[in-house]
């Protein structure tokens, strides 16, 4: 693919994940780590991504720091600690075509999840240890992990707004450990620290966008939306790897 296309293609991807992100304050990672994979590296894309998320949750976590629920935050972070050591470690480790198939078949299941009926179902914190590692690990490995926060603060029938604001302080906390890994690591060098400042425009851009359509895009149409791009963009990763 030219060079150019590839650049254009990826900010294009930038925006409409950030722009979900915006609108429901979560989704980004989903979006924008299986399409950039497609064409880069998934050792670069997860760090990226995971960054770029960072600075999503911080602008909103800040904005709406009334609303965290505190006590639902802190069940999880110490199982979030021992996932993101454990997808750390697999990030090193893996093949780039095994992650790719890995992400692919990842998110054809979280697709299939989202579209099934399910009934709303409540639990309790007991659900913090397993959401909270699994969260920690796929994030660290994929730059995915919040749907498996999302499914512990659906469990624990948190109100819209508590629901974003608590999920934006979660990847600040977590988030900010992946970072430091990332960094100590090197994942961060080169190329990728210009990619990285040519994106925060476009994430800029989605992340106001969304912000603006939010109250005016139904939940399930959202979802249908998002299912539809993840088992596409699931598929192609199993094809091309």
């Amino acid at each position: 693919m030219n060079f150019q296309i590839e650049w254009v293609l990826a900010a294009a991807i930038l925006l409409v994940a950030y722009l979900v992100r915006g609108i429901a304050g979560f989704g980004s990672g989903l979006i924008a780590v299986p399409l950039l994979a497609m064409t880069f590296p998934v050792q670069i894309v997860v760090p990226v991504v995971v960054l770029f998320d960072y600075l999503g949750s911080a602008s909103q976590g800040i904005r709406n720091r009334d609303k965290i629920a505190w006590r639902e935050e802190l069940a999880l972070i110490p199982f979030t600690l021992a996932g993101v050591a454990l997808g750390l470690t697999l990030l090193q480790s893996l093949a780039s075509t095994t992650l790719r198939q890995a992400l692919g078949a990842f998110v054809i299941v979280y697709a299939v999840y989202q579209i099934l009926p399910l009934p709303v179902l409540k639990g309790s914190r007991l659900f913090a240890a397993p959401c909270g590692f699994l969260g920690g690990a796929i994030g660290t490995l994929f730059g995915t992990g919040g749907p498996f926060y999302v499914i512990y603060f659906g469990l624990r029938m948190l109100d819209k707004d508590v629901f974003r604001a608590t999920f934006a302080a979660n990847f600040l906390i977590d988030g900010a450990i992946r970072l430091a890994a990332f960094a100590f690591f090197g994942f961060f060098a080169g190329k990728v620290a210009w990619a990285i400042l040519a994106g925060i425009p476009v994430v800029a851009a989605g992340l106001w966008l969304g912000g603006r359509v939010h109250s005016t895009m139904s939940a399930a149409a959202y979802t249908r939306i998002i299912s539809i791009l993840l088992l596409f963009s699931g598929a192609v990763l199993l094809i091309k790897s």
